[in-house]
């Protein structure tokens, strides 16, 4: 009776620990949402999220407050999203099958260089990549954020992907390969669609990370047409000199909604996806 009254308050307890973790950790986020419905005069006045005031006029003068329609940042992070997507998927799935079923010449040394590259943080390579990307006249086009991902520039999806078909039977390949099929024909008949859930996990983080990237598009976008959302919640304090928090806020909120939609939509595939390369690895 003791032990199961001990186990019931640490229980009790446990819960209770995490319950106040999960308080503190969406509290910034209700707050940004009950600001967004608040007159700019009740933002900073009280901790308590809840509007006493309610009003959605922040929604109406948010979208265009900085001078451009909102809906423009949208489309055209929605326009960089989609082709990083697509060029993503497509790249490093591609050299993820040749690293993992594929033999050619210094195989290993390329696999472990591509590997290295996860150890560069961006900014180190930022400066020469601007030069390269000014010299060929890119600079100021969505160019410079969309033909990097059709080149399988990120090691972290190859190596995922590296990780997953390892995990496949080879005996598929084989099998193929006595029919007649050659490397492309396995690869578009038998590992690409057995690689769905690497290319779900691929799809997900690409567009969330590429919809919500700031650094890389504040370097190369300088005309306000072409920002994107991060630039475009950006230009609230360019534009409205810090005074438009309440327009800020309420389309910092409409910034989540695609984001958490992708994430919702494919939230079982994403955690199967991250789940069944690790224990394929």
């Amino acid at each position: 009776m003791a032990t199961d009254t001990r186990s019931r308050r640490r229980s009790i307890a446990v819960h209770g620990l995490l319950i106040v973790v999960a308080l503190v950790t969406l509290y910034p986020l209700v707050w940004m949402i009950g600001s967004s419905l608040k007159p700019d005069n009740q933002i900073f006045t009280t901790f308590n999220p809840i509007p006493a005031n309610f009003t959605f006029s922040n929604y109406v003068d948010g979208w265009t407050a900085t001078g451009t329609s909102f809906s423009v940042f949208l489309m055209n992070s929605a326009f960089i999203a989609l082709f990083a997507v697509v060029g993503n998927v497509l790249s490093c799935s591609f050299a993820a099958y040749a690293f993992a079923r594929l033999d050619f010449a210094f195989k290993r040394f390329w696999f472990v260089l591509m590997l290295g590259t996860l150890m560069l943080p961006f900014q180190a390579t930022l400066i020469p990549q601007y030069t390269l990307f000014f010299k060929l006249g890119w600079v100021n086009t969505f160019l410079p954020l969309i033909v990097p991902q059709f080149l399988a520039e990120s090691a972290f999806f190859i190596f995922l992907m590296v990780q997953f078909i390892r995990g496949l039977p080879k005996e598929l390949d084989e099998a193929a390969s006595i029919d007649g099929a050659g490397p492309i024909r396995v690869y578009f008949s038998i590992i690409l669609p057995l690689l769905r859930p690497a290319l779900i996990t691929t799809t997900v983080l690409t567009f969330i990370w590429t919809f919500n990237d700031f650094l890389r598009q504040l370097v190369y976008l300088s005309d306000n047409a072409r920002y994107t959302v991060p630039l475009g919640l950006n230009s609230f304090i360019d534009k409205a000199g810090g005074s438009s928090f309440g327009g800020m806020f309420a389309m910092a909120v409409v910034t989540l909604v695609p984001t958490i939609g992708v994430f919702l939509i494919f939230q079982k595939q994403l955690i199967e996806g991250v789940a069944t390369t690790g224990v394929k690895g």
